[in-house]
């Protein structure tokens, strides 16, 4: 069975979605890839889990780095467990490119090199924003390519973070 609950933002509507083992989605409404109805058979419930991601939330947007992380449950293929591992890894406030990212999974497999646009695709289905930070992924350029819930969005988080841009 799959919660759900929704979350105003101050930079948009946000819906949650949750497991019996953790978070499973977080996505802006009207996101490039928004669930819509995450599962078959989901109830609109505030789960534990569910409410401890929005106290996190409510630390996020405060403008602070909240000190926890609500447990989350990423399912995808292995290419994108290994993408998402990565970027959860990125530290509050710093941003890494694609390429970056790249190099690190063809490091990890021991490849000669791995296709930053195949790390971008990854990226971009991420289903836990903002505690997952794709918005922390930038363009080699340091442009902001890329962010399934929208660009001002991800300016809007990493102004948030305190991330200089340009």
């Amino acid at each position: 069975m799959e919660y759900i609950t929704h979350y105003q933002s101050p930079i948009g509507s946000i819906l949650l979605a949750a497991d019996e083992t953790g978070l499973t989605g977080l996505w802006f409404d009207g996101a490039k890839y928004f669930a819509g109805c995450p599962a078959s058979e989901h109830k609109e419930e505030n789960t534990p889990v569910l409410e401890q991601t929005k106290e996190w939330l409510i630390i996020y947007f405060s403008g602070r780095e909240p000190d926890f992380c609500p447990p989350v449950h990423m399912t995808g293929t292995p290419f994108q467990l290994s993408v998402w591992k990565i970027l959860q890894q990125i530290p509050y406030g710093k941003t890494v490119t694609y390429g970056e990212i790249a190099k690190e999974i063809a490091r990890e497999k021991g490849l000669s090199r791995m296709s930053a646009q195949a790390v971008g695709g990854a990226v971009g289905h991420n289903k836990i924003s903002i505690i997952v930070p794709c918005h922390r992924v930038i363009g080699k350029d340091g442009s902001l390519t890329g962010y399934a819930g929208g660009i001002d969005k991800k300016m809007k988080l990493l102004d948030l973070e305190g991330v200089k841009l340009f």
